[in-house]
């Protein structure tokens, strides 16, 4: 067997992390998890935190654990739109407030009477939505000024992280794209909408492509360790895109569906997609390797589940997922739905409850068992993937056969068919660890060890295994679909 190349991905999500070793022979990849870790928001007074110093420390122990091997280099992906502020001397201002935070309510209003609704999609090509970063700095420009004025450097989470192993102040494109501050077509800050949001441009940093290698670990986190100093590459920052690096298709059009606990339902372009249609379905354009567009809707995904399953454990019930699911295939079926993206999901609390009470307003039988509860979020979610796809093909003007269904919600046999159900659609699902790949295949690109995102992905295929779930009672979910979408948010 030729010599094996080693490199470290870090994969951080809105629950938890991992550090995952990359290891490539020429023609296959084998991963082994060396360290895994949760990720706890920190509530202090009225304001919801992320612990990043603490995320920070467990991906020291994720190095320490890596030791034993020759690390070429590292990568980082995190959830995207959540930053960091820095002073003039480097140093964290405070911590980075979560995305849930309630700061940023009223703030997409406050922003259109200064720069119209039409216009910063026109701009940035980015799904409206207020936990996006331009609504974050506006709501710092409005209540905390002065912290505002105090930061040299905006950091965005993956860039953050990066900056905390290497010392290099950059911003990948994938992450910038996040923002609702990128100039989609440019592909740089704009700023038109810095300029019309009053928001300083200076402390944003320079735009480097996805897969660049930006510097090495730092010679006193080096020293601290007892390792070498790998390259630190800035692979695709957005989990997302780096999932999108990790889906196993050989084909130019697809649809892929990154299920966690957000899901993104979209395809791959080469240029964005921004007119009339794609606004009114707020559809976002984000950015990938080779400058390519994820052309994709961002929808409340496994949160309904993690969130419900956070609720049952402080009842005193430790489910687990593998029996949340058995229990909601044994539950009847199709007989209450909700709409995910009602507003009322969105932050976390007795999730159980607001199913119950989102069903009951909607004239629907309430869901009452743990099963019945999880059904409904599972058939909810199926349908509002169905409605997705649905837009994403009136905007592209094609008719997309299969799904590549990706991520951790390619655990769940019943969310894959019910997917395959709903839609019509054969659903491939595979890999799960779609993202990890992803960001692997994306330091091998910038080592030149993998010629491009072509090789890149049928190797990822070579090294995957694929699940095919074929459409059932299709009529059924027909009438289903026409019903779902009467239901009106809260």
């Amino acid at each position: 067997m030729a010599t094996e190349k080693y490199v470290l991905s870090f994969d951080l999500g809105a629950s938890g992390g991992r550090a995952v070793l990359g290891a490539y022979d020429g023609s296959r990849i084998r991963m082994e998890e060396l360290h895994r870790f949760t990720n706890d928001p920190v509530h202090l007074g009225r304001t919801m935190y992320w612990d990043v110093l603490r995320l920070f420390h467990e991906m020291k122990q994720g190095l320490l654990k890596a030791r034993g091997h020759n690390i070429a280099s590292i990568g980082t992906d995190t959830w995207g739109v959540d930053f960091g502020l820095l002073d003039a001397d480097g140093c964290l201002l405070e911590t980075p407030v979560h995305y849930r935070d309630r700061r940023t309510v009223g703030m997409s209003g406050a922003a259109f009477q200064k720069i119209s609704r039409e216009e910063l999609y026109r701009i940035t090509g980015n799904q409206i939505m207020e936990i996006n970063t331009v609504f974050q700095l506006l709501a710092l420009r409005q209540q905390r000024p002065e912290l505002l004025a105090r930061a040299k450097t905006l950091l965005l989470m993956p860039d953050l992280l990066n900056y905390f192993l290497s010392g290099e102040k950059q911003t990948e494109y994938s992450i910038a794209s996040t923002t609702q501050m990128l100039d989609a077509q440019r592909r740089t800050w704009s700023r038109e909408v810095l300029t019309a949001l009053d928001l300083p441009a200076h402390i944003l940093t320079d735009i480097v492509p996805t897969a660049t290698p930006i510097g090495r670990m730092t010679e006193e986190l080096s020293a601290e360790l007892g390792m070498g100093r790998p390259d630190i590459i800035a692979v695709a920052g957005h989990d997302t895109q780096s999932a999108m690096a990790g889906v196993p298709t050989g084909e130019e059009d697809f649809i892929f569906l990154s299920c966690g606990t957000w899901s993104l339902l979209g395809t791959e372009l080469r240029e964005p997609i921004i007119n009339e249609t794609s606004a009114a379905c707020n559809i976002t354009n984000e950015g990938g390797y080779g400058a390519r567009i994820s052309f994709l809707k961002n929808l409340i995904g496994l949160w309904l589940i993690q969130e419900s399953r956070r609720q049952w454990m402080r009842e005193g019930h430790e489910y687990s997922y593998g029996e949340l699911e058995q229990m909601a295939a044994a539950a009847p079926t199709q007989r209450s739905f909700i709409r995910p993206d009602d507003p009322a999901f969105l932050p976390s609390g007795d999730m159980p409850l607001r199913i119950r009470a989102a069903c009951e307003r909607t004239g629907q039988p309430v869901p009452e068992t743990v099963g019945e509860v999880v059904r409904c979020i599972d058939e909810s979610l199926a349908l509002s993937y169905r409605a997705a796809l649905t837009e994403i093909e009136t905007c592209t003007g094609k008719h997309y056969d299969k799904i590549y269904l990706i991520g951790g919600g390619v655990q769940s046999r019943l969310l894959a068919q019910l997917t395959a159900d709903a839609c019509g659609r054969t659903v491939l699902a595979g890999p799960i660890e779609a993202t990890v790949l992803g960001n692997i295949a994306l330091q091998l690109i910038a080592a030149d060890e993998v010629r491009d995102l072509a090789e890149a992905r049928a190797l990822i295929r070579a090294s995957s295994d694929i699940t095919a779930y074929e459409p059932k009672d299709t009529d059924q979910w027909d009438a289903h679909f026409e019903k779902w979408k009467g239901l009106t948010p809260c």
